[in-house]
């Protein structure tokens, strides 16, 4: 058999679920104040960004990383027959953009 709850069970008892009530409400106006939901939307585009540069500068340093060895001997002295075409290259490109920069200037 169940055990009767006195009057005095059954105040404390509708205390206590309201003061649970008021917290979950204030838990949910918390969680959906705009403030809120505008940090949270800029934590994950953070972290978005920040592990979409880290897959990048990944990329891109085993990129320079495998440029360089195609560069080199294994021994570590320059492949001239690669190097010599690489600088005269970048020297070209260099030269045209200030040839072009020159040009929009004058």
């Amino acid at each position: 058999m169940s055990e009767a709850r006195t009057p005095a069970q059954i105040e404390a008892d509708i205390v206590r679920r309201r003061e649970q009530l008021a917290e979950t409400l204030d838990e949910i106006g918390v969680r959906m104040h705009p403030q809120t939901i505008i940090g949270d939307a800029r934590a994950r585009v953070a972290s978005t960004v920040d592990q979409t540069a880290g897959r990048a500068f990944a990329t891109v340093n085993r990129l320079v990383t495998d440029v360089r060895d195609g560069l080199r001997h294994e021994d570590g002295a320059p492949r001239l027959e690669r190097v010599v075409p690489v600088a005269l290259l970048a020297v070209g490109v260099v030269g045209l953009l200030v040839v072009s920069a020159r040009r929009r200037r004058g």
